[in-house]
């Protein structure tokens, strides 16, 4: 399975989910391992260290300083890895609404975090992209 990569196709078909939990961003240090119980929903190594995104309870359990409030919104359509503009268009509507946003492809999805007190907001805006979209 390659995932679509047609653009419009893409933001036309694409259903976005909200999850309820909260998800924080945390950053850890090179030498720093990560916490056994932490099950982090993505991480990324940088030269700086490791970042997590995590459910903000548990990185507070664990004693860690999450930034970023947020909700995940998933695309829930399989989208290429290679599809080209499919993120800029959607990034660009969430801007034009100046929200911030961080989005994370995956292989079959993507995926974006966005500021936890305007995600039914974000999921309007995204609605409406797919509405506009599908003519």
């Amino acid at each position: 399975m390659t995932g679509e990569t047609d653009l419009n196709k893409l933001l036309a078909a694409m259903t976005p989910e909200l999850l309820p939990s909260i998800y924080v961003f945390v950053t850890l240090a090179p030498s720093v391992p990560m916490p056994d119980e932490l099950v982090p929903v993505m991480q990324f190594r940088e030269r700086e260290g490791m970042t997590l995104i995590l459910l903000e309870d548990g990185a507070n359990a664990a004693g860690l300083t999450g930034t970023f409030r947020s909700r995940m919104i998933t695309l829930n359509i399989h989208s290429s890895l290679e599809a080209v503009g499919f993120l800029a268009a959607i990034t660009a509507r969430l801007a034009a609404a100046g929200m911030g946003v961080n989005p994370v492809s995956a292989f079959y999805h993507d995926h974006l975090f966005v500021p936890a007190d305007r995600a039914e907001e974000a999921m309007e805006l995204l609605r409406q992209l797919a509405r506009d979209s599908a003519g």
